[in-house]
């Protein structure tokens, strides 16, 4: 990777207990059920041993995936940032359109990205418009349907 994969502590605990619960109770599962489904026969039309086989298949390459990307995790804690007057990793960040309209955004990483729940990933087009400002700044955003411009109206970091 060339760039570091941030993560909050609670984002890495996520991935961690993902990749526990597939490895230590899915997976071993799965297996004794296609050995059992290979143990009847003809596996040409065993649809347990078909379906076992390619979930198997599913599962470990989302184990690989994990892994992958829980070695190049770069836990960063947001209650440890020094400078809290300007937009960093972990800010939940309060923002104002030309209209408006605000909304709140929490800036995390990549991987616990949830724009429904307005968590934004670190690398997204929003985070990288609000990386270092501070309340009061406007920021220009390219969006699908145009660019924006932005006021940054509040900041609190946990």
């Amino acid at each position: 990777m060339d760039r570091p994969n941030y993560i909050t502590p609670t984002g890495y605990a996520a991935l961690r207990a993902e990749y526990d619960a597939l490895l230590g109770g899915e997976r071993p599962k799965l297996v004794e059920v296609i050995s059992w489904a290979a143990g009847n026969g003809d596996r040409s039309e065993n649809g347990d041993y078909i379906y076992g086989r390619k979930r198997l298949r599913e599962i470990d390459r989302r184990l690989g995936w994990l892994s992958r990307r829980m070695k190049a995790a770069k836990v960063v804690d947001p209650a440890q940032q020094e400078d809290r007057a300007r937009v960093f990793f972990g800010v939940t960040v309060t923002i104002a359109d030309e209209n408006d309209n605000q909304r709140t955004l929490v800036l995390v990483g990549d991987d616990e990205a949830d724009a429904a729940a307005g968590s934004v990933g670190w690398s997204s087009p929003f985070a990288r418009a609000l990386r270092g400002a501070a309340i009061g700044d406007l920021r220009r955003v390219a969006l699908p349907a145009g660019e924006r411009e932005y006021e940054v109206i509040a900041l609190t970091y946990p």
